[in-house]
């Protein structure tokens, strides 16, 4: 069972092909690294995103709990 929703934007979302996809929890590298796996172009954006889980910043190590909502934001060109 997929427990958590993946949201993705911008250069992420080009990558992986889709706005949103679902992953199990756990710790985020673990969810980042599946992710790498099934959308190997994921990879080249991975290290320029941040991440935030549930609308607060996240790092590799934290844990990501069920029902959780992960945001993948790769840098924003604009102003």
């Amino acid at each position: 069972m997929s427990d958590v929703e993946i949201h993705l934007f911008a250069a992420a979302r080009a990558a992986v092909g889709s706005p949103v996809v679902r992953e199990e929890s756990g710790p985020l590298s673990e969810i980042l690294d599946r992710l790498v796996e099934q959308y190997p172009d994921f990879a080249a954006v991975r290290p320029r995103c941040s991440f935030l889980v549930n609308e607060v910043s996240a790092r590799d190590a934290d844990v990501v709990p069920p029902g959780a909502r992960v945001d993948v934001l790769p840098p924003f060109a604009g102003g």
